[in-house]
Parts: structure tokens; sequence; C-alpha cells
């Protein structure tokens, strides 16, 4: 029994050693050696300081920037660890809604965004993209379509005093393409649109 069970315990030790240290090791060192940026969270710096992850989106309210699509995420609630309150683009708890499209209370919820981005952007035109009332899978999405973008540059035209063609053209110019020409659609990193949207033409202070 033991020359049967020996050679399984050493097996399970030596992969163990291989694909649960070695070879992470591995990978995490040529990773930071061949794309540092992007093995160290994609971070966007600002004047010296980290101002947030390419990858992760973050909460824009005010009329002077472009809004980012909703997150679901949840955090733990600070008056009782026992119970969760939303915390939008929380990185540590990657989450959707997990709601179901014939949930009451999904409909009224997504009614009444659709409503308060209608309020947002009285002189916008056409129908609200979908991207600004519903959330990604993973809660963390950085990115909105073009459309989105589209849609709110009337009222960030409006609150930056900058003619709505030059904000499309930055809009445009911030505009990703397919990966490989052939990979998901066309997006738009909001942190990235409104770090450069600062740098063109910076709010009074």
């Amino acid at each position: 029994m033991i020359k049967q069970i020996l050679p399984a315990i050493l097996l399970t030790l030596l992969l163990t050693v291989l694909l649960g240290l070695a070879y992470p090791l591995a990978m995490t060192g040529l990773a930071g050696t061949l794309f540092p940026r992007q093995a160290h969270g994609s971070l966007i710096e600002k004047n010296g300081q980290m101002v947030g992850s390419a990858l992760i989106g973050q909460s824009f309210e005010t009329p002077e920037y472009f809004h980012s699509r909703p997150s679901a995420t949840t955090g733990a609630d600070p008056a009782d660890s026992t119970k969760t309150v939303p915390s939008p683009y929380n990185a540590a708890n990657s989450m959707g809604s997990n709601a179901s499209p014939s949930s009451k209370a999904y409909i009224e919820s997504t009614q009444a965004l659709v409503d308060q981005i209608k309020a947002e952007n009285p002189d916008a035109r056409g129908p609200v993209p979908v991207d600004l009332v519903t959330a990604s899978g993973s809660g963390l999405d950085p990115h909105i379509s073009p459309a989105a973008a589209e849609y709110q540059t009337p009222r960030v035209a409006k609150a930056r005093h900058i003619p709505e063609g030059d904000l499309r053209a930055l809009v445009a110019a911030h505009t990703e393409g397919r990966v490989f020409g052939i990979l998901g659609e066309s997006r738009v990193n909001v942190l990235k649109l409104n770090l450069a949207l600062d740098e063109r033409r910076p709010l009074a202070k």
C-alpha cells in the first residue's frame, strides 16, 4: 500500500512546487519585465500622483465630465459588517447585479436611471444608450460606447464652454477600436477622456 501512496504524495508535492510556486513566480517576473505598466495595474498618473487605473472605472457626477456606466459592486456596511452597501467600482468585489430582466425591481431601477440620464442631458438627441443605464458583468468596466459619449457631448460642451465639434474630435481621438480589428466593440476610456478634457479646457478654480 505504501508503494502506491508514496509516489502519489511525491507527485503532489512536486506539482505543488512547480505549478503553485515556480510557474506563478516565473510568469509574474516575465510579465513585469515585458509588460511592466500592465503588470502593475495600468496605473495612470497626473502631475506625479496616481489618479486611477485604465482597467477600473470611476464615478464622475458633475456636468463638466463624461459619466461612466453604472456599477453594481458592493462593499461591507461600515455600520454593520454582516451587511453590504453599494460601493461602485469596488475592485475587491467584482460582480454584476445578477438581476433578471423580468425583475420588477430591476425594471424600476433601470427606468429611474433612464429618467435621471435624460434630466442630466436635456439637449441630448436620440434614446439613452444602454450602457449608461446598465452595469457591466464585472461592475468595473472603465469604458463607455462612442454612442454614450456622444449622448453626453452637449452637456459637457455647455458646461466647459467648448464647441461641440471640438469635443467630438477629442472623443474620436480617444476612441479605441476593436482588439485586433475583430474582437469586442469600439469603446472610450472615461478616465483617459476626462483627463484629456482637463488638459484641453481646465476647469476654472
